[in-house]
């Protein structure tokens, strides 16, 4: 059925399968786990997804996934601790499609395992800051400069934690760098809200990823009965809410930091035999 013969119901759902539909989209740490299903997730919504991290051989096979089922997916390996790689892959970006729509800032790391604040060596905290909060800052530069460039606006999304909402033990230089982050997303939501662009955050609470389940069960059961909903999230439940902060069904939300914990942040639960 063509666009003319199409009713406006019709249409709105269109849309709503494919909210994504023509858009250029940049999903950073997308090689694995949850920045993997957000490409993915953006790719079935019709977007042209370009995939960024580190690992290459990993990023090829995520991206040879989506392609096996008719998504579209590039590749263009990054460094978010380098301003060079960083404004490199915009470059290309602007290069290649000459626009951008969308991002995910997702990519994590440095740091070290969990340790009391005077066993961190500045070394560990300064690494944790180098990838979790300035390698967003320098995603969200060149990003904003991309789309402004492009007069259409745009929705970023970056990747806090419920540990960027309150504190968590031995965890110095990643809680640091993710109450960073919602700073950072609030300032820019402010700063570019007049000119179309809308910047929030995700805080995930609990995500199957690859640490949890090499974890085992016996761990698993344990955290899942600390979220009030009774279960461990999926990397396919912070993907749909990213997908949803990017599309036109959230035009009215920015300088929000989305939690995706089950309940955690809410409060406490009552104590009940058994949990």
């Amino acid at each position: 059925m063509d666009g003319a013969a199409m009713t406006t119901a019709e249409r709105a759902m269109v849309g709503r399968d494919r909210p994504l539909s023509g858009k250029v989209a940049l999903v950073t740490g997308a090689s694995r786990g949850i920045g993997a299903a957000i490409a993915a997730a953006f790719a079935e919504a019709g977007a042209q997804v370009v995939m960024a991290a580190r690992d290459s051989d990993s990023l090829a096979r995520q991206a040879q996934s989506i392609q096996r089922v008719g998504g579209s997916a590039v590749v263009l390996p990054v460094d978010v601790t380098s301003e060079e790689s960083v404004k490199g892959v915009l470059a290309e970006i602007r290069h290649r499609f000459g626009r951008l729509d969308a991002a995910v800032n997702n990519a994590a790391g440095g740091g070290r395992p969990p340790a009391p604040l005077a066993e961190w060596s500045s070394v560990e905290f300064d690494s944790a800051i180098a990838v979790s909060l300035r390698g967003v800052f320098l995603c969200l530069k060149y990003e904003i400069e991309l789309m402004l460039a492009g007069g259409n606006g745009g929705a970023i999304v970056n990747m806090s934690s419920t540990a960027g909402e309150q504190g968590v033990a031995g965890l110095s230089g990643y809680v640091t760098s993710k109450f960073g982050v919602g700073g950072l997303t609030r300032v820019a939501a402010l700063d570019y809200a007049a000119r179309g662009i809308r910047v929030n955050a995700i805080a995930p609470g609990p995500i199957l990823t690859d640490r949890l389940a090499l974890a085992g069960q016996a761990a698993q059961d344990r955290v899942a009965a600390s979220v009030p909903v009774g279960r461990i999230g999926t990397t396919a439940d912070v993907a749909a809410a990213a997908l949803w902060l990017c599309s036109e069904q959230s035009s009215f939300v920015t300088g929000t930091v989305l939690a995706v914990d089950g309940g955690r942040l809410a409060g406490t639960l009552a104590f009940t035999a058994g949990r």
